[in-house]
């Protein structure tokens, strides 16, 4: 996720050089906004799949959840770009906080009268709409916060904190769930958007500079348009968004069955969900350390294939693992890869991309490759409550694996892009 703030004049004119981030009062509280909301992020993505399999026991019922709030920010991933673009992002961020908050924040209510397995499938898709529209917005205020030279140094801070976001929320929704239970996790949940929300209040934007597109900004679908011819003209993009199709689909319902096959198959309580998510999150935060150095020495089309593959192997040993130990390492091995190779994809895209295209593209490549993902969601959970997590484990990771293979066919192969 990514924003287009701005910094004010007394801080973009102080002195010879920029001010130390640590020193940028409008940039440390959006830094703690972002980190809250994505803290938020990791709750929900623990605390409804327990909720569904402790009401109804069905893994499928929980894919179904998935392929339901996957499709709804398939949706919104077409028009975010776009909306982005017109409306004042600072109220965008903020209204994407409240409007969470308010919708997680029914559930533990009505809970509190019974398990309304419905209400989930209402509030998720509307939720995931909304975060995709705030994960746009964030992609495009960064560097109007902090400016240019400062840009890799804030990103650098925001993912790290955003993936140490990612280790201690499942732990903690883990350890909430297990203790009051997963509806009181959602709460918390809730609690930390509100929170998100009250931050971002404070931090000042510069306002933006008017468009200057001849003859005003074009339509809705010429917008549209103009992301998804980019990505057709590119042809490493053009492989890549095809490539990605596929291994979303296989992927999106990963979370799904590693907590069916820890509580179901292997017995273990909320609390144990938890802290395997948490050490699945410290694969991402090793990703992401390591993605740069392995790019500039093996070049982006080996780095992007070896990730598919070991992502494929990883996935293949989940199901036939029997220690929660092995659980955790392949959890994270697979989050690490996935972490790298989507790093690579997206700094491909950034250098390739004009800027004034690069929302379009984003929403333009998001929306394409994870277009058949709920799909693959929902089926991958229906074939493992039918066939059990091993079988559809391995049939998946094997695909993944071929994904790579066919790769290097590809002109991503080929790509010089170090």
């Amino acid at each position: 996720m990514t924003h287009e703030a701005h910094r004010p004049r007394t801080e973009r004119d102080a002195g010879p050089g920029p001010r130390p981030l640590w020193r940028q009062r409008d940039f440390g509280v959006f830094w703690t906004a972002q980190t809250l909301s994505v803290l938020g992020d990791s709750f929900a993505l623990i605390a409804l799949p327990l909720l569904v399999l402790e009401a109804t026991g069905s893994i499928a019922r929980m894919g179904l959840l998935t392929a339901v709030g996957g499709a709804a920010a398939v949706l919104a991933a077409v028009f975010a770009g776009a909306v982005v673009d017109r409306v004042d992002r600072r109220r965008l961020l903020i209204g994407c906080d409240l409007v969470r908050m308010v919708l997680y924040g029914v559930i533990p209510v009505v809970w509190l009268l019974g398990p309304q397995i419905w209400l989930l499938y209402a509030v998720l898709p509307l939720c995931e709409a909304v975060g995709m529209l705030f994960a746009v917005g964030y992609v495009t205020v960064v560097r109007g916060l902090v400016g240019t030279e400062q840009l890799t140094e804030a990103n650098g801070r925001l993912n790290a904190t955003a993936a140490a976001a990612g280790v201690l929320g499942p732990l903690c929704a883990g350890l909430v769930a297990a203790w009051s239970g997963p509806a009181t996790a959602v709460g918390v949940d809730a609690a930390s958007f509100g929170v998100s929300a009250a931050c971002m209040v404070f931090v000042r934007f510069r306002p933006r500079a008017a468009d200057d597109t001849p003859g005003g900004r074009p339509g809705l679908w010429q917008d549209l348009r103009a992301g998804v011819s980019f990505l057709y003209g590119h042809p490493v993009l053009r492989t890549l968004t095809v490539l990605l199709c596929g291994f979303s689909f296989l992927t999106l319902g990963l979370n799904d069955l590693v907590i069916y096959h820890l509580k179901h198959d292997l017995g273990h309580d909320d609390g144990t969900v938890g802290t395997v998510m948490a050490v699945g999150a410290l694969g991402t935060i090793t990703g992401a350390l390591l993605v740069a150095r392995v790019r500039r020495r093996l070049g982006f089309g080996r780095t992007w294939t070896g990730s598919v593959a070991v992502c494929g192997l990883a996935f293949a040993g989940l199901g036939w693992a029997r220690d929660v130990p092995v659980v955790a390492a392949l959890s994270a091995a697979f989050l690490a890869c996935a972490g790298m190779a989507g790093t690579c994809s997206m700094s491909l895209r950034q250098e390739v991309t004009p800027e004034p295209l690069l929302g379009r593209v984003t929403s333009a490549y998001w929306t394409l490759h994870y277009s058949a993902a709920p799909i693959g969601a929902a089926v991958l959970t229906w074939a493992a409550e039918r066939h059990g997590t091993t079988p559809v484990a391995l049939v998946a990771g094997a695909a993944c694996v071929l994904i790579a293979v066919a790769a290097l066919f590809t002109p991503v192969r080929r790509s010089g892009h170090t």
